[in-house]
């Protein structure tokens, strides 16, 4: 058997799958923030899992990116080359918001205090300028016990190119601070640009205790359950890497729970004969965005937290506040705003009863009537849609308004936000949403889909089973992934002797993400290799990311990469040039392919009675300032080729699909739902 669980904000989703009958089953518990080893056990055991069956456990995890956000990490101090001690503090000029003049930058996680510098120096090509004075070294040792840190970066100039002297400097540490955790900005990345090495090692150090010590307890806690199985973590840029992995580098794990959806919806694009996505995640407090074109995932080599630079990969996913626990408030001029504050798992949303006031997404949706207080999570979790109708009731008094105009204005607005959040994944980067079909998961993706996509122009909308657990199922669709890159500036050319020096880089990369999927225990025949170089025209900063051919580089092959970069760069730039071409990085990446499991096909329906539903419910209308009658759908007892037009609303225990006049539902092969939007 396996099982995979996703801490999300509001609910934890663990999904069981026994390899055998390949049955799999959905549950759902609430998750718990201040104890998060609790919630997974929870879910254990309210799945009834034995852990001395299970085979695989896959895990995605928030609390590294919670820890971020809440500015709840370690203190963190930082060693650099010595004359170097304000690159970390200077960062760069630009900023994401540019013309506002009260922006102030956020809050370092490492305060000038903590920054040490030792006596060392590599120039460019790696080459030792000035050894690592060991003295220098062991006094910084001193200080940083002095200031009793948790965690420590170590960042020098070019190590990128040569690590020894950082290598040197971990010993150093462990010798004379035990107990200090420590992160060399090599491990993480290979490349060059210094603020965002140092940036990437810092945010490493300043989550790894927290993660760490997360994981072990974890650990713990199945070993005592019997478990005996594979512990995997899924990773920011997709695939998952074993438990010793990420407590070393916890920094792959900021993207680890939303990067389970995108896994899973890569993964059945071609079952399902859509291969071109947008992946539409919608949880309790988040709405995670993705693009998948031809089946497969993007995958960008640096993310931006908080303008903090992340240099590790990570699936292009663009997350807003808009989920099902956003918070509606009225601004200073008393316009109505929604999120991006939420009202988490406590206290929840007013319908809760758990304390909650504010009216949110949840409770708009409940006054609405596209959500059944009564049968919500299957009746296992009592809402009060009383409490709901009072929250947006105090809203609409002060908007002077009628209750449902402002919870139809909650929902639009988010919608709006949501359908923007789209734009910037899709039309931003040079491609078309027409050209793509949402895909709805999440608790609340599939409730607002057909909307946003009507907006967007998308002719369709699919939700997969279990869309409540979608992005839990996912990460048993992963495959054990190890990424190597090396910065290597040089002019593209097909002379011989660069494409040798060129060739003997990728192997070296090559080399080592063999290494790391036989430390696995993977075989030759399970292993997959990816090259990538990163290119760009000769005085530009950005580059364009070009994958290479599996053979060893040529002439021939060159020229193929030419070409496929100025098409590239066209798509994303609107033009291509004809100066000269520059290699910037090379990357590889390494894939151990595990076994996948199998989704069943859902069988026909033998008569023409549609036994699936279950009466009619009145959903208001904002365009027409009424309610109409939508029929009410079970999906559990839906059947392959059924076919169900708008308006409806087809109801399951993690989620809610609601459909709208004009829109119709085919159910798919594999029980995914199929809308083809009616666009006017």
């Amino acid at each position: 058997m396996r099982t995979s669980v996703d801490v999300g904000g509001t609910f934890t989703d663990v999904t069981v799958m026994d390899d055998a009958s390949g049955d799999i089953r959905f549950e759902k518990v609430q998750t718990t923030p201040e104890k998060p080893t609790e919630g997974v056990i929870s879910g254990f055991a309210k799945s009834a899992v034995d852990l001395k069956k299970l085979d695989y456990f896959v895990h995605g995890t928030t609390l590294p990116l919670n820890a971020l956000l809440t500015r709840s990490g370690a203190r963190v101090g930082i060693v650099t080359t010595k004359g170097f001690r304000d690159v970390y503090i200077l960062g760069r000029n630009d900023r994401e918001p540019m013309y506002d003049f009260k922006y102030v930058n956020p809050p370092l996680l490492a305060p000038r205090k903590n920054i040490f510098e030792v006596e060392e120096r590599m120039n460019y090509k790696g080459e030792v300028l000035t050894p690592l004075s060991r003295s220098s070294a062991i006094a910084v040792a001193e200080k940083i016990r002095a200031a009793k840190v948790d965690a420590v970066a170590i960042c020098f100039l070019h190590s990128y190119i040569n690590p020894a002297h950082e290598q040197e400097m971990l010993q150093i540490l462990a010798e004379e601070c035990p107990g200090v955790s420590v992160t060399i900005s090599s491990e993480l990345s290979r490349e060059y640009r210094e603020y965002e090495r140092t940036s990437t090692a810092v945010v490493d150090a300043y989550i790894k205790p927290i993660s760490s010590n997360y994981l072990s307890k974890l650990e713990r806690a199945l070993d005592a359950g019997g478990f005996r199985g594979n512990f995997l973590l899924t990773r920011s840029g997709g695939g998952v890497m074993n438990v010793d992995t990420a407590k070393e580098q916890p920094a792959h794990l900021i993207l680890s729970g939303p990067a389970g959806g995108v896994i899973g919806a890569s993964a059945i694009a071609d079952l399902i004969g859509h291969k071109n996505l947008i992946t539409f995640d919608m949880g309790g407090t988040s709405l995670d965005v993705s693009l998948i074109e031809d089946g497969r995932l993007k995958i960008r080599s640096e993310q931006n937290f908080e303008g903090m630079p992340i240099s590790v990969p990570a699936a292009d996913i663009h997350t807003i506040g808009a989920g099902g626990g956003s918070i509606a408030w009225l601004d200073d001029a008393g316009h109505l705003q929604v999120g991006p504050k939420s009202a988490g798992a406590s206290p929840g949303p007013a319908c809760y009863n758990n304390g909650g006031e504010d009216a949110t997404v949840t409770d708009a949706a409940i006054v609405l009537g596209y959500l059944d207080a009564d049968n919500f999570l299957g009746g296992e979790l009592a809402v009060d849609g009383g409490l709901s109708a009072a929250a947006v009731d105090r809203l609409a008094k002060r908007l002077q308004m009628r209750r449902e105009e402002t919870a139809a204005g909650i929902l639009r607005i988010s919608e709006a936000k949501m359908a923007g959040a789209v734009r910037v994944i899709s039309i931003e980067q040079g491609h078309h949403p027409k050209n793509y079909a949402i895909f709805a998961f999440g608790g609340g993706g599939s409730l607002v889909a057909c909307r946003v996509a009507r907006e967007l122009g998308v002719g369709k909308v699919i939700v997969p089973p279990g869309p409540g657990n979608f992005a839990a199922f996912g990460m048993l669709m992963a495959d054990v992934v190890h990424d190597f890159s090396q910065t290597y500036v040089t002019v593209l050319s097909s002379d011989s002797e660069e494409v040798a020096y060129l060739n003997g880089a990728i192997a070296t990369l090559e080399k080592q993400g063999r290494d790391a999927l036989v430390r696995d225990g993977f075989s030759e025949t399970t292993m997959r290799i990816t090259r990538t170089v990163e290119l760009r025209y000769q005085g530009q900063e950005h580059t364009v990311g070009v994958e290479l051919p599996d053979e060893q580089l040529s002439s021939d092959n060159i020229d193929e990469c030419t070409s496929r970069f100025a098409e590239l760069h066209r798509a994303q730039y609107g033009h291509d040039m004809e100066d000269p071409i520059e290699v910037v990085t090379v990357r590889i990446r390494a894939t151990g392919v595990l076994e996948k499991p199998t989704l069943k096909r859902l069988p026909e329906r033998q008569n023409n009675t549609n036994s699936a539903k279950k009466g009619m419910r009145p959903v208001y209308q904002f365009e027409q300032k009424c309610s109409v009658d939508y029929g009410v759908y079970d999906r559990a007892l839906l059947f392959a080729k059924d076919n169900i037009e708008g308006p409806a609303i087809i109801e399951e225990r993690s989620s809610t699909v609601v459909i709208h006049a004009g829109d119709s539902l085919d159910v798919g092969d594999y029980g995914e739902l199929v809308v083809t939007i009616g666009l006017s």
